[in-house]
């Protein structure tokens, strides 16, 4: 089976293997695997660290069915002590996960807003209570895997919205409203690329924003005036341009309100502009921003 990898580019099954080890080293358990959810009703165990055997390996769990099966129909964190004998699971997989011999297993979800997108598993073959350090690992390593997989998500979701926004033609974008809003998807798309670490698609994102800028205004201004604001001055002006204050525009962008004013002041003065309002107007008559 090959690896599924977003349109963004994004590994999503190289997220999970990152987190079982992860959830491994800190919890210190020698098993950990994990599967992503499937209409929210089955998964395919697909992803492995410290297993003995193939036995595992593509088991489909359904809701409701065992221990991952409780956590898919209860979307809440589940642990036996004993799976051989607990009663809190059904017992649909013993031949499976007894083959491995594991004994203690722990199964948290990984969400993306309110959808179940996976399962990650911590085990030991040894019948003992899994303490509050391996219940932590697993839970801090399925957060941690469910804003990624979010973040990711948002990014493709803003880039489709984008792709489809850019491609409008300058007739069509007549209203105030309108306008509003593709400045608002500029600006969020750009705040959003800073989650990223990918450089393809922060270029991508780059891109899409150069485009978006483009939108609704026709052919460029007449002008031989040429500015280069770099792409944190952009990312500070178009939240300038919304009605941020620096503070605003610092937070949504992740950085320091000085760092913030900072960037402002730089493309001020690359725009000769003693304002920001003045600022915001040459930045979009300049195509800089939509």
């Amino acid at each position: 089976m090959s690896t599924p990898v977003a349109p963004s580019g994004f590994d999503e099954r190289g997220a999970l293997r990152a987190a079982l080890r992860a959830v491994q080293a800190e919890s210190g358990l020698p098993v950990a695997f994990g599967a992503f959810v499937e209409n929210g009703t089955s998964a395919v165990l697909s992803e492995f660290r410290g297993t003995r055997t193939s036995n595992l390996h593509s088991l489909e769990v359904r809701a409701g069915s065992g221990l991952g099966g409780r956590v898919i129909a209860e979307n809440r964190p589940a642990a036996v002590n004993d799976y051989r004998t607990a009663d809190t699971i059904t017992h649909e997989y013993d031949t499976w996960v007894l083959s491995e011999g594991l004994a203690s297993i722990a199964a948290a979800p990984v969400m993306v807003r309110d959808r179940l997108a996976g399962l990650i598993y911590v085990a030991t073959r040894d019948r003992n209570a899994l303490g509050d350090r391996s219940k932590s690992a697993i839970l801090s390593a399925g957060r941690r895997l469910s804003t990624e997989l979010t973040v990711q998500d948002e990014v493709r979701r803003r880039m489709r919205e984008a792709e489809v926004v850019a491609t409008a033609a300058p007739e069509h974008v007549r209203d105030v409203t309108s306008l509003e809003e593709i400045r608002a998807l500029h600006a969020e798309l750009r705040a959003v690329a800073q989650l990223i670490s990918d450089t393809a698609l922060s270029q991508r994102i780059s891109e899409l924003s150069r485009r978006l800028a483009h939108v609704g205004k026709g052919t460029a201004a007449a002008s031989g005036t040429v500015v280069r604001l770099s792409a944190r001055e952009v990312d500070v002006l178009a939240q300038i341009a919304l009605g941020c204050t620096n503070q605003e525009a610092a937070t949504r962008l992740s950085i320091k309100p000085e760092t913030a004013k900072a960037y402002l002041r730089g493309a001020m003065r690359k725009l000769d502009a003693h304002t920001r309002f003045e600022a915001v107007v040459r930045a979009r008559a300049l195509r800089l921003i939509p």
